[in-house]
């Protein structure tokens, strides 16, 4: 495959901030599974934009959406009422344990305004609690708040302080989040499924037993759906698969099919703004809801939880497989189109670029894990490839 012309890596390199270590190609088009970068090679898409093209690319539903959105009216902010902003509320609200709203522009967003809610429900209703508790490994976002909520002290370093409020336990372990509990809680903040640091699940007792306990003590119970929810995991939410709901949920990454929005959702008992409390000037906006309008009814009326589900079985079967056939590969994870495989030996950046080699588009979310995270419009045939690449590669050494 082409690598990324030295011209466009210039140009990186001499205007961008350095943040990213970038995968060496420059991709200029896509449909469904594929990219092409600027020489028109393709490359099966394993990751989809990080969780974000739930459709795939370039889906012909969003793309008459956003045209047509984009003709109409693009942007107005909240001062006023706009239509594909309140359809969207509307289809979310219908098809969830929610009965409240907000539309922000990002998922950190979107957490960080869960996070204030918490906050004020915590200062009207727990006495001024303030303190929300996190799971180690987790991650919540790249705002100081939100970050300070992730609990990977690798990202704290740079910044600290980190603003005061947060507690980090570990994931699955119910004793030591009653352990970190006190009259400063004001809410328990998780994952369903941990996706940035490699798909890890939680068990179905435990998440019970939060719920049980955020019951019997009084917390709101927030879970980031930011990456997990909408179809990705076999359900439409994630949570649903445990038969618990939270207080609040956030929603980001695929809501509109590739054009950046974020939400969270909450019942109405913990529904305390007011206004004045929270905005956006952005968040909501008519081209964004419209594209998420025709993202999520096209989910729900396609079925591509069941899809995923269905697909998402047969790649985990297949990574099984893959494990069986190479001692290299130490634990395999997923759920729907969340999976990873573990390796023994810190070769997982190595591997996701030489299958960038080979047309294939994996995750390194460290050093020993490759993530995917493909569109749910994916069927075996792309699963087969993808693996096969895999395959040969592990093959090699």
């Amino acid at each position: 495959m082409a690598l990324v012309t030295q011209h466009w890596q210039e140009l990186e390199k001499k205007y961008y901030m350095r943040t990213f270590n970038r995968m060496p190609v420059v991709l200029v088009r896509g449909e469904g599974c594929r990219v092409w970068d600027e020489q028109g090679e393709s490359y099966l898409d394993m990751v989809a934009g990080l969780a974000v093209n739930v459709l795939g690319h370039c889906h012909p539903a969003v793309v008459d959406a956003i045209t047509r959105q984009a003709r109409q009216l693009i942007h107005t902010t909240n001062l006023y009422y706009t239509i594909p902003q309140l359809e969207l509320a509307q289809l979310l609200i219908e098809n969830s344990c929610a009965d409240r709203i907000f539309f922000a522009n990002s998922g950190a967003e979107a957490n960080e305004g869960a996070i204030k809610l918490a906050r004020k429900w915590g200062r009207l209703k727990r006495g001024g609690a303030y303190e929300i508790i996190t799971a180690t490994d987790s991650f919540h976002g790249r705002t100081l708040a939100t970050l300070a909520a992730t609990g990977q002290p690798k990202y704290h370093k740079p910044f600290e302080p980190m603003p005061a409020g947060f507690l980090s336990v570990p994931y699955n372990d119910l004793d030591a989040l009653k352990r970190a509990t006190s009259e400063r809680t004001c809410a328990v903040m998780l994952e369903v499924i941990q996706g940035e640091s490699g798909v890890h699940l939680a068990d179905h007792d435990y998440l019970v037993g939060v719920r049980r306990w955020c019951d019997e003590q009084g917390l709101l119970l927030i879970f980031d759906e930011i990456q997990c929810g909408l179809g990705r995991t076999g359900r439409f939410l994630a949570f649903e698969h445990h038969g618990v709901e939270p207080d609040i949920f956030t929603l980001a990454k695929g809501l509109a099919g590739g054009v950046p929005i974020g939400a969270f959702l909450a019942k109405e008992a913990c529904s305390v703004f007011e206004p004045g409390d929270h905005g956006s000037t952005f968040g909501g906006g008519p081209l964004a809801c419209a594209a998420g309008v025709a993202t999520v009814s096209t989910i729900l009326r396609e079925n591509l939880a069941a899809h995923s589900a269905e697909i998402g079985a047969y790649a985990l079967g297949k990574l099984r497989e893959l494990q069986a056939r190479h001692p290299v590969v130490t634990e395999v994870r997923g759920l729907g189109l969340m999976l990873a495989f573990d390796l023994a030996d810190e070769i997982a950046p190595a591997l996701a670029l030489k299958a960038l080699g080979r047309g294939v588009i994996l995750n390194a979310t460290g050093p020993r894990t490759i993530r995917m995270v493909p569109p749910l419009i994916i069927g075996t045939a792309e699963v087969d490839e993808a693996i096969a690449v895999i395959d040969d590669l592990l093959r090699q050494g």
